[in-house]
Formats: structure tokens, sequence, C-alpha cells
């Protein structure tokens, strides 16, 4: 598969790595170099791991036609720096998963890998595993296929947790993981739903 990622960070370089074992051709871009919308165009399958404040001008430089009809894997978290743990741009009634849908609504987005350190989106090692990943998007073969890669990435339980809207849970999520790992230098930290 022909993969596109949005963003050239610790986070698309991990994942990067992760699509490039299953053997897909993976293309990079970032604002520098006028390659965000090189990277869009030439992945059937594109990644979103730009800053989680800057999706939207992302996507433009991108090209949104570049997103239609094609699975958008959402990996970002709107976080705002301050004093303190980080807080949600949106909220509580709007996410950032939300706000990529609307800017590409011709793409089937789909959040997930957002709770857990760039080092545990491919191969997650816990030792209380293994641990749980959610997928959150409208499209139904969109969350089959985000699955499977995820399956491949070594994610033993994934759970489909409902519509795109459930990225509010998603997010809200990633702070929960920043105030128990940052203080407890906990960064292999990743979340298990028992049941």
């Amino acid at each position: 598969m022909k993969v596109g990622i949005i963003g050239t960070g610790n986070v698309a370089q991990a994942l990067e790595e992760g699509f490039t074992k299953r053997g897909d051709e993976v293309k990079l871009g970032s604002y520098s170099g006028g390659t965000m919308d090189e990277a869009a165009g030439f992945g059937e399958l594109l990644v979103l791991a730009c800053k989680g404040t800057e999706t939207e001008s992302a996507i433009e430089a991108a090209g949104k036609e570049n997103f239609a009809g094609k699975v958008l894997i959402d990996v970002t978290n709107p976080l705002v720096f301050g004093d303190g743990p980080p807080t949600l741009a949106y909220g509580p009634t709007d996410s950032g998963g939300e706000v990529v849908q609307r800017a590409v609504p011709e793409a089937k987005v789909v959040k997930t890998l957002n709770i857990v350190n760039a080092g545990q989106m491919v191969n997650p090692e816990v030792p209380g595993g293994p641990p749980t990943m959610f997928v959150a998007g409208e499209d139904g073969a969109g969350k089959d296929t985000v699955a499977g890669i995820l399956g491949d990435f070594g994610w033993e339980d994934v759970v489909d947790i409902g519509g795109i809207d459930a990225s509010r849970e998603l997010e809200h999520l990633c702070i929960l993981w920043v105030r128990f790992a940052v203080p407890n230098e906990a960064y292999q930290a990743a979340f298990r739903l028992l049941r």
C-alpha cells in the first residue's frame, strides 16, 4: 500500500517504520519544501501526524482534494500547553478528530494511536499487557482497515468505540496518560480494557 504521512516528527517516523516493516511504500511530508501535498497525493491511505492544534492548516497545505475517499488515520491530540498538565483546545462538545472530519468531509477519518507515546505505537511492550487500542470513526470499512493495520503493528486488542465524536474521550485519555506518565516517568504506559 502507498501511505502518505502528514508530518515528519517522532510520531511520523515511528509510524513510517511500522508501515515500512509491513511492506508499504511511505512518503512523509512537512511544511518545509512543499512536501505535504506530495505526501497526501502519494498515499492511498493517509496519516495525520502533525501538531494537534494545526491540523486544519496542515490539511490546507496538503490539499483537501488529496483526502477525498481515502482512509485518514488521525493520531493527533489538540494539546494546549501552559502551567501544569496540558489541556485540550476543543471540548467538551467537540474534538480534534471531529475538526479533522469536518475539514475533509469526504475522507474516512479514524482516530487512533493518540493515547500512547510514539515509541509504543508499533510493537507495544507493556509488562501488564497486552494493551488495548481504540478506534473511532464514521466509516466501518475504514475502521476495519485501520484495525488490520493495528494488528500488523502488534496490537492484539483493538476496540471500536463508535463514531468520530468518540475522539472526545480518546483525547481526554491522552490527558490522563500525561498526568500519569510524565510525573512517574512511565513513558511506556498504555491502557488495557478489562472485560
